[in-house]
């Protein structure tokens, strides 16, 4: 039996969660394209019939300007503490001197670093070659991949060379297990991703979502929660004009959530306003955004 801890790190936006979803075969973890969309640190359990992979998807990269920043910086940290093997995802369209940057803080790493570059299905050969020619000077690096998260091309090769890194070891969750988040986790970070793909730029930073009811019946789930803002004129765009905005979001969230918990789903929406609790260690902590946790 083979199994182990493997943290994917990388900057905001290359495809962390698409790649952890694709690995997993199911959507355990939100995608969107606004910057810093995963703010927890997301489990994804791989299992097959000799081994675990436990995949950790982690917020991207970033300069912490808030407590919620510093929360999200912190988990990235501790995501690479004890692990056995490390991916650093580069988005393939668009490699910068940053991504070397990021790349050579991570050189001390005493586990296999493999280097993969998404988005294999848009990113030409051209544009990637002279990036992997400046890659390859890196001696540290265990390996390279090109992958496609979107389509899956080359994602099971990824993980069969992750799986040669690993010893034997343990199975740490049971084998039916995709993640170790709750239900009531997942179900509040499906009505965020709903939310931070129908709204505009300057609301999603200032989003939470509580849910303050999952009562789960035989043949329906009855779910409340809440979307917290951090302006009270943000609470009206989250609402939309006659509640249409808020509807859309229900109407995409809840037909996510009855696919995940293969019941029909009754989900009440209420929008409230906290002020600045990005910056309010109290709301943080209620949100599940508390650094004691990570």
């Amino acid at each position: 039996m083979k199994s182990g801890f493997v943290t994917i790190v990388g900057k905001p936006n290359v495809g962390k969660s698409t790649l952890i979803n694709a690995i997993v075969g199911q959507k355990i973890s939100i995608s969107s394209p606004k910057p810093q969309t995963t703010r927890n640190k997301i489990t994804g359990i791989y299992n097959d019939e000799d081994s675990q992979i436990v995949f950790v998807d982690t917020p991207g990269s970033l300069v912490p300007k808030s407590k919620l920043d510093e929360f999200m910086k912190k988990s990235i940290d501790s995501a690479t503490l004890g692990i056995d093997a490390l991916i650093i995802l580069l988005d393939g369209t668009r490699i910068t001197e940053k991504d070397f940057n990021l790349i050579e803080s991570y050189s001390k790493v005493k586990v296999p670093i493999f280097v993969v570059i998404n988005k294999k299905d848009v990113a030409t050969y051209e544009k990637v070659y002279p990036k992997l020619a400046k890659l390859s000077e890196m001696k540290f690096i265990d390996s390279f991949f090109s992958v496609s998260a979107k389509t899956g091309e080359n994602v099971q090769q990824l993980v069969n060379a992750i799986k040669a890194k690993l010893g034997e070891g343990i199975k740490y969750y049971d084998s039916d297990m995709v993640t170790d988040k709750s239900e009531r986790f997942l179900v509040s970070e499906i009505i965020r991703e709903k939310a931070l793909l129908l709204l505009q730029d300057e609301i999603p930073h200032g989003i939470a979502v509580d849910i303050s009811k999952f009562e789960e019946k035989k043949k329906i789930v009855n779910i409340d929660s809440e979307i917290i803002v951090s302006k009270e004129n943000h609470k009206q765009i989250v609402i939309g004009k006659g509640g249409s905005m808020l509807k859309d979001i229900g109407t995409r969230a809840r037909q996510d959530i009855e696919k995940m918990l293969d019941k029909k789903v009754n989900l009440q929406i209420f929008v409230k306003v906290r002020e600045r609790w990005q910056d309010n260690t109290l709301s943080l902590r209620e949100f599940g955004y508390d650094k004691k946790d990570v």
